[in-house]
């Protein structure tokens, strides 16, 4: 029955940490890693927060990532940083065409609106709280890069944000790994982690049901007023 529903919650595979760690085998922290990489600023479909929870919860464990946990933290804070950059350069060279793209099964306009929505409400903090959020963490990266903002500002808070994201996370599963109760019932704790991690999901899918989206974000002109008003907050 466990295995059922984690076959369920997971979406054809695409969001099974241990999946992923399983087919990188002995590289299993570079994979991670590399999953980290695309997943922060390319295609939000892929684990996120799961898979730095289970990366730790492993090495708590002493199974198959075969590298100590300070290690583990560094290369994945470093995927996650350089992600950020490269995502910076993309959306600073193409500009505001990026965004307009046609619904897709991958890609709606609306993650995009939600997006301008956070940076809108927190400014240049969304840098660092957006590490935590789901499909904006992967958009807003090109957002900072589309609205130009300053290069050494834009590194300095995306550092802040994927120190305190992928070295927390991983840290995180690596501690509750050593919780006698949860290291005997590893297959529930990383099905509830996948629950846990589809909530945001799901919420944004209920918000879209109901009307709630800021439909003012749709405008160009809109977005344009949100990143220059982040651009030229200090």
């Amino acid at each position: 029955m466990i295995a059922d529903l984690q076959q369920l919650l997971l979406l054809d595979g695409l969001l099974d940490p241990q999946g992923w760690i399983d087919r990188f085998g002995t590289y299993a922290l570079w994979g991670a890693a590399l999953i980290v990489f695309i997943e922060c600023w390319l295609f939000p479909f892929l684990p996120g927060d799961s898979l730095l929870f289970t990366v730790g919860l492993l090495i708590s464990q002493q199974e198959q990532v075969g590298a100590p946990i300070w290690l583990a933290c560094a290369v994945l804070t470093t995927s996650a940083i350089l992600s950020n950059v490269v995502g910076y350069g993309v959306g600073a060279r193409l500009g505001p065409a990026v965004f307009n793209r046609p619904d897709s099964r991958f890609f709606k306009q609306e993650y995009v609106d939600k997006t301008y929505a956070f940076f809108d409400r927190y400014g240049n903090r969304a840098i660092v709280l957006a590490r935590f959020v789901p499909f904006v963490r992967t958009f807003i990266t090109l957002a900072a890069g589309v609205g130009r903002m300053p290069m050494r500002r834009f590194v300095t808070y995306s550092a802040i944000g994927g120190f305190l994201w992928a070295t927390g996370v991983t840290l995180l599963g690596y501690w509750l790994g050593q919780v006698p109760f949860l290291a005997n019932h590893i297959d529930l704790l990383l099905v509830g982690l996948v629950a846990l991690s589809l909530v945001p999901i799901a919420v944004e899918l209920l918000r879209a049901r109901s009307g709630g989206r800021d439909e003012r974000y749709d405008e160009e002109a809109e977005r344009a007023r949100v990143l220059r008003d982040q651009a030229g907050n200090d």
